[in-house]
């Protein structure tokens, strides 16, 4: 029996020793404090759990594919608020399950190989999601490196100018993982003209839009000219809702109805107690505050111990990530194996692709007392 080569293929995550290091840590009697997964420990606020508790009702039926309408127009109110923009809360707004999901659906929604539209750009290094859910979809993929020198922004020139006409989809992820970089408004804006002239949609994942420690982060909504452009954001890391599965997608009309009929046909929508939690969470922003503050302590104590420790930080900016130089000659994985023999996981930067080898990743979600055994064993370590 044959398989999808995208599944079989190199794709799969490749850090044996990693594991084993880890592995070799719990054996010698360590409790492993794991920073390489972007996954919150921080509580979910007892408002939303309590939407949820209160929205399970005696009869379970099929939710709906499009999504209530209360929380399409939620979704649309707080696009409002947050970013300034208005959003047509009936034809412009889907809820998904997570951000992944609409994420992994897009690119069987939005190729068109027999009009030659076949390519998707990614970026490198970054998640890992676009790229292999285009590679399944039997799309090209061409990946576009991030580098420090620029920010960590993208640069579409290194593009060859006959490429354009048959790209489909142009991602872009900020606040970035794993670099922590910010994008400017400017960069949406030419984006978003380009792919307009040329015919693509600019994916924009915005996940981490609500960690940052300074000015709030810029999205793609705010340019002029949306009808080339879809945006995607969760209730993952805003309100610590991981294993609710709640997100969702901002785009044009068109790509909004295509959306609709593949979720029908393909089975995927959010249970109606799940939405009327996220109805909750987006209400507010006192918990999102209280959640920042969290990550920004986490933040000062790691910051502070690369510097005594002479540990370069080349990416900070936002998101609950620090993008860090690898110290000495060694490669990612070596030194992330190293740290895992100590019981600290990180996540090597080769992890998320050629780019990233000579950095390495730290995921601020343990808790703050957990940040602080590490700080402590970081200090004889490095």
């Amino acid at each position: 029996m044959r398989l999808n080569p995208a599944l079989t293929g190199p794709l799969q995550y490749p850090f044996a020793a990693l594991d084993e290091a880890r592995s070799r840590a719990v054996a010698a009697g360590l409790v492993p404090i794991d920073f390489s997964i972007g996954d919150p420990h921080e509580a979910t606020d007892p408002a939303i759990r309590r939407a949820l508790q209160e929205s399970v009702e005696e009869r379970s039926r099929y939710p709906r594919s499009e999504g209530l309408p209360e929380l399409r127009e939620a979704i649309a109110a707080w696009c409002g608020r947050r970013f300034g923009v208005g959003v047509d809360p009936a034809t412009e707004v889907m809820p998904a399950l997570g951000s992944k999901e609409a994420i992994f659906s897009l690119h069987f929604i939005a190729l068109d190989p027999t009009a030659g539209r076949d390519v998707v750009v990614v970026t490198e290094p970054g998640y890992p999601i676009p790229e292999r859910a285009a590679r399944l979809a039997g799309a090209r993929v061409l990946r576009l490196p991030l580098r420090e020198a620029n920010g960590f922004l993208p640069e579409p020139e290194e593009i060859p100018s006959a490429t354009w006409d048959r790209v489909a989809v142009f991602w872009v992820n900020y606040p970035n993982n794993p670099t922590a970089a910010a994008a400017p408004l400017d960069l949406y804006r030419r984006l978003a003209e380009h792919a307009a002239r040329h015919g693509y949609l600019l994916a924009s994942d915005e996940a981490y839009s609500e960690i940052y420690f300074g000015e709030p982060p810029a999205s793609a909504l705010q340019v002029p000219d949306r009808s080339h452009v879809a945006v995607f954001n969760s209730q993952s890391k805003r309100s610590s809702m991981t294993g609710y599965r709640s997100g969702f997608v901002v785009g044009p009309p068109p790509l909004m109805r295509a959306y609709r009929l593949w979720r029908q046909l393909s089975g995927v929508a959010v249970p109606e107690f799940i939405q009327r939690a996220t109805i909750r969470a987006l209400a507010g922003e006192d918990h999102v505050e209280r959640m920042r503050e969290v990550y920004r302590a986490k933040r000062r104590l790691f910051l502070d111990l690369f510097a005594r420790r002479g540990v370069r930080v080349a990416g900070c900016e936002a998101t609950f990530y620090l993008w860090c130089e690898v110290p000495g000659e060694e490669s990612s994985e070596a030194f992330a194996t190293r740290l895992a023999e100590h019981g600290v996981i990180v996540a090597p930067g080769a992890m998320f692709g050629s780019a990233g080898e000579g950095y390495f990743r730290l995921a601020l979600v343990p808790t703050l007392e957990e940040c602080r055994r590490a700080v402590d064993i970081l200090e004889e370590v490095l």
